[in-house]
């Protein structure tokens, strides 16, 4: 069972994602809140693996939330929730670790897979939309001194992963097996210190490696 928060200023909006989210199977609400300072209470408390977080809300915001519990050991994987498609506040939240955003009109079976696919550890949205958005908020690039501990190979497989391509792709372009590739995206992910792909993708656009 995929355990859920959901943290927003709308009382009407969490009623209906909490009916869509707990009429799956494999999916429970397990706690709501109105506002950031009282989500990061609610989440320490009921620990859920997933917690869904508006980004404009009174007393503290969701920027500020989420920051404060991506701090926290084993933190949950957060998903920004926006009502912007090119959200400054949003590309923030995953510079900060956010696994990625959802718009509050999105489809609803969209939202539902959203959820499970962040559980699994990937991202919600796709690197292409994740390259437009980071294009229009670029960041300072100056490539870190760890990306030098990377080798010849997992540099070709981070610019592949950079560019949106997927595993079964990557290893097709590649000539390796996907659990080989697999296996690259970790190490990679380890010596970067990045939770996800989106954040290697943000990585990539942050330090001008794409």
């Amino acid at each position: 069972m995929i355990r859920v928060v959901l943290v927003d200023d709308q009382a009407l909006f969490r009623a209906g994602i909490r009916m869509l989210v707990d009429s799956q199977p494999d999916l429970e609400v397990v706690g709501e809140a109105a506002d950031g300072r009282e989500g990061i209470a609610v989440v320490r408390e009921t620990r859920p693996d997933v917690v869904l977080m508006d980004i404009r809300m009174p007393v503290l915001d969701g920027l500020a939330a989420t920051a404060e519990l991506l701090a926290d050991d084993a933190p949950p994987r957060i998903v920004m929730l926006t009502t912007f498609d090119l959200d400054e506040a949003a590309a923030r939240a995953i510079r900060q670790g956010a696994s990625g955003f959802l718009l509050k009109d999105a489809d609803p079976e969209f939202l539902l897979a959203a959820i499970r696919t962040v559980h699994s550890g990937s991202a919600v949205i796709a690197a292409s939309a994740t390259r437009e958005l980071f294009g229009a908020f670029p960041a300072p690039a100056a490539v870190p001194a760890q990306f030098d501990t990377l080798t010849e190979r997992e540099r070709e497989i981070f610019a592949l992963a950079a560019r949106g391509l997927s595993n079964a792709e990557i290893a097709a372009r590649e000539y390796l097996s996907e659990a080989t590739v697999k296996t690259h995206i970790s190490r990679i992910l380890t010596k970067l210190d990045l939770r996800d792909r989106v954040q290697l993708v943000v990585f990539a656009f942050d330090h001008g490696l794409v």
